[in-house]
C-alpha cells in the first residue's frame, strides 16, 4: 500500500458506491460496490485471508478512486455499466454479450430506416422486440423491405433532395419509394411504417394475406420459383408473429439460469421459458477463477439483464445469487415492472434447474473436448512432429516449399509459412524461376531456396527470420537439395523434412527407412496441410503465369506492340478476352498505347475472329 492509497483510503465515505481499482498505468484493474465504501475498501488491505486472485489484484493496484451512490441498487447498476464499458481484468466478465435482437424506427424522423439492433437506447426512437430468433427476423424484414418500399440507405434525406439526387437502383427494382428525390410525402412514408408497425407488433394477417394472393398469381403464371420465394416469406412472418406474441407473453413466462463449471471454464447455461415452453436455450461462458456460484450468478445476470430491453417478472436459478434483493430491485428500476429471483428446491421448476446445469455441463465438455481436438491438430502434433524429426524443442516456425510448371515451362515456386501449426499468410513468398529449368524440379528448387536464404544473408528484414523446420514437397531428392542449400549458408542445424506424396511418407535427412503414420494420425494431418497448402499456392501462380504467357504470345504477333505495351495491356484486361472484346479507345487508353496501335489490336483480333474491321 503506498502514501496515495494510505491517504485516500481515510477519506472514504460510510456511503454506498462504486469503487475502482487502477494499476500503474492508470488502467482500471477492478471495479465494485459497496453498502459502506470505507469498510468494503479497507478489507483489501488488511493482512487477513485472501484468495490467489484478490492477493494477485492488490499486488497490482496502484491508485483508487470511487462513486457514491444514493443507494445499494444504484450501485449494483452503475457497477455493472462500469464492469461493461472498462472489462476490467480482474471482475467476473460475461464473454457471450448477446442480447436479443429488436427491431428499431425513429419515428421523429420525416423518413426513418427500419434498423435491426442488439440494444435499447433511451433516444427517443421506438423499438420492437425482442425476438428470440435473428435468422426469422432477418428474413421477414427482407419480406418487409420487398413489400413495403422504405429507404436501406442511410444517406442524409434532406441534402439529398436539396442536391437534386437521383434515385439508386432500389427504387428502380421497386424497393424503395426514394424519398431521396421528393416523389414521397412524410404522410405517404409514414402510412408505410404504420402497417409495418402492426407486422413487427404480432399482427401480419393484413401482410400475409397480400402476399398469398401474389403467390397465387405467381402460381397461375407458372412463375414457381416467384410464388415459393412469396411462400418462403409468408412462412417466415406468421412465425416472426408467433415467436414475437411468445416472447412478449406474461402467461407461465420466466427465465432460468445454472452455473457449470470445471478446471477450464465457467459457463452460465439459460433457458426461457415463454407461455409453457421453452422458446430458447444458450451457453454464456464467463472469465471466472476463486469466485463462489453467488457471485458469478450476481455479476452474470445484472450483466445480461441492465441494458437487455426485456426483463420477465421472474428469473429461477440453480444458485441464488448473492445480493438477491438488491438485484431484484436494480432490474425493476430498469424495467419498471416488479422481478422476483427465486431458487427452487422442489417442483417444476427445479427440474427446469437441474436440466439447465446438466446442459451447462454438457457444454463444458463440448467446449473441451473442441479445445483438445485444436491442440491434437496444432500444438499436440508439433510436439509429435518434433519427436519424430529429433528435435530438442517444438518448430514454431515451419517453411514448406513447392513447385509447379506445365511441360517443363512457365516454372514457378512457392514458399508458405506455418507459425504455431496455422498459417501466416501475410508471410507466404512465391518465386518466378529465373533459369532454364525445363521442367528440372531439382534445379527450380535450389533456385528458389538459394534466393530465400541469400535474402537473409543480406539482411532483407522480410527474410531474416529462419524458419525452425522445412518441409519439401517430393521425396529425398528434394529433399537433398534443401540440405545442400542450407550447407551451403552455414544453416546446417535447420532440420528439413520431405513428404513424398505417392505414399505419404515422411523422409528423415539421416534415416533410410522413411516414417510412415496411420492415415488418422494427428501429426500426418498436420504435414499434409501445410504441404497441400504449398501446393494450392503454387498452383494459383502458375495459373497466372501461364494466363500471361499465353497473352504474351499472342500479343507478340502484332506489329508495333513490343514488351512494355504487352504489359500495359496485361495489367489493364488480365485476359486474352477482356482484349478481344475491348473497344479501339479502351486498348488506346492503357499506358503506353496510342490510337494507331490501339487499331492494329482490335483488327487483329477482328480478322482473327473473320469478322470486318470497322472503316
Amino acid at each position: 500500500m503506498n502514501d496515495l492509497i494510505r491517504d485516500k483510503l481515510k477519506l472514504l465515505p460510510d456511503s454506498p458506491g462504486v469503487y475502482r481499482m487502477y494499476n500503474s498505468a492508470g488502467e482500471i484493474i477492478y471495479v465494485g460496490k459497496a453498502v459502506n465504501l470505507k469498510n468494503r475498501v479497507r478489507q483489501y488491505f488488511q493482512n487477513n485471508a485472501k484468495t490467489p486472485k484478490v492477493a494477485a489484484m492488490v499486488s497490482n493496484i496502484a491508485d483508487l478512486e470511487f462513486t457514491i451512490t444514493s443507494s445499494e441498487a444504484e450501485a449494483l447498476t452503475l457497477e455493472c455499466n462500469m464492469i461493461k464499458q472498462n472489462r476490467p481484468r480482474y471482475n467476473i466478465l460475461l464473454k457471450d454479450d448477446k442480447h436479443f435482437p429488436y427491431v428499431r424506427i425513429d419515428l421523429r424522423k420525416d423518413f426513418p430506416r427500419v434498423e435491426i439492433v442488439r440494444r435499447i437506447k433511451k433516444d427517443g426512437a421506438k423499438y420492437f422486440g425482442p425476438f428470440l430468433s435473428a435468422v426469422t427476423l432477418r428474413e421477414a424484414i427482407t419480406a418487409v423491405r420487398d413489400f413495403f418500399p422504405v429507404r436501406h440507405c442511410k444517406k442524409d434525406i434532406e441534402k439529398a433532395i436539396a442536391r437534386r439526387e437521383r434515385p439508386c437502383l432500389m427504387y428502380h427494382i421497386g424497393k424503395c419509394c426514394a424519398p431521396c428525390s421528393g416523389k414521397v410525402t412524410r404522410e405517404q412514408y409514414h402510412a408505410y411504417l404504420d402497417e409495418i408497425e402492426q407486422l413487427l407488433q404480432g399482427r401480419c394477417k393484413p401482410v400475409t394475406d397480400k402476399l398469398s394472393v401474389l403467390m397465387s398469381e405467381a402460381a397461375e403464371r407458372m412463375d414457381f420459383e416467384r410464388a415459393a420465394l412469396l411462400r418462403d416469406r409468408i412462412r417466415a412472418m406468421e412465425s416472426l408473429a408467433a415467436k414475437q406474441r411468445a416472447a412478449v407473453t406474461t402467461v407461465n413466462s420466466f427465465d432460468v439460469f445454472a452455473v457449470a463449471r470445471d478446471d477450464m471454464n465457467t459457463v452460465v447455461y439459460a433457458m426461457m421459458m415463454r407461455d409453457g415452453n421453452v422458446v430458447m436455450t444458450d451457453g454464456y461462458f464467463v472469465t471466472a477463477t476463486d469466485e463462489s456460484d453467488g457471485e458469478i450468478m450476481a455479476m452474470f445476470l445484472m450483466q445480461f439483464y441492465i441494458d437487455s430491453g426485456y426483463i420477465p417478472g421472474e428469473i429461477v436459478t440453480k444458485t441464488l445469487p448473492d445480493g438477491a434483493d438488491e438485484i431484484a430491485g436494480a432490474l425493476k428500476e430498469s424495467c419498471s415492472h416488479s422481478v422476483k429471483l427465486v431458487c427452487p428446491q422442489r417442483g417444476e421448476k427445479k427440474q427446469l434447474a437441474d436440466l439447465a446445469e446438466m446442459n451447462g455441463k454438457e457444454a463444458l465438455k463440448r467446449k473441451r473436448e473442441l479445445i483438445m481436438k485444436e491442440w491434437e491438430r496444432s500444438e499436440g502434433a508439433l510436439v509429435d512432429l518434433s519427436r519424430i524429426v529429433g528435435m530438442d524443442e517444438i518448430p514454431d516456425r515451419i517453411e514448406c516449399y513447392d513447385n509447379s510448371h506445365f511441360q517443363g515451362r512457365d516454372t514457378v515456386g512457392s514458399m508458405v509459412v506455418f507459425v504455431g501449426g496455422k498459417p501466416a499468410k501475410e508471410l507466404y513468398r512465391r518465386f518466378k524461376t529465373k533459369t532454364v529449368a525445363d521442367g528440372d524440379d531439382y534445379e527450380a528448387m535450389r533456385e528458389h531456396l538459394t534466393r530465400r536464404f541469400q535474402r537473409a544473408a543480406d539482411g532483407d528484414e522480410k527474410w531474416t527470420k529462419l524458419p525452425d523446420l522445412i518441409i519439401m514437397d517430393g521425396g529425398r531428392g528434394q529433399l537433398n537439395v534443401a540440405l545442400e542449400v542450407l550447407e551451403k549458408f552455414g544453416l546446417s542445424y535447420i532440420p528439413a523434412i520431405g513428404l513424398a506424396e505417392e505414399n505419404e511418407e515422411i523422409i528423415l535427412p539421416d534415416d533410410p527407412v522413411p516414417v510412415v503414420l496411420p492415415r488418422n494420425d494427428g501429426t500426418l494431418h498436420l504435414i499434409q496441410r501445410i504441404r497441400d497448402e504449398a501446393h494450392r499456392f503454387a498452383i494459383t501462380y502458375h495459373r497466372s503465369m501461364r494466363a500471361k504467357s499465353a497473352l504474351y504470345s499472342v500479343l507478340q504477333e502484332i506489329d508495333g506492340v513490343g514488351e512494355k505495351r504487352r504489359r500495359a495491356l496485361f495489367d489493364k484486361f488480365m485476359t486474352l478476352d477482356a482484349i478481344k472484346n475491348a473497344s479501339v479507345e479502351e486498348l488506346a487508353s492503357a499506358d503506353g498505347m496510342n490510337h494507331p496501335t490501339a487499331r492494329k489490336v482490335y483488327d487483329f483480333f477482328r480478322a482473327e475472329k473473320g469478322e470486318g474491321t470497322d472503316v
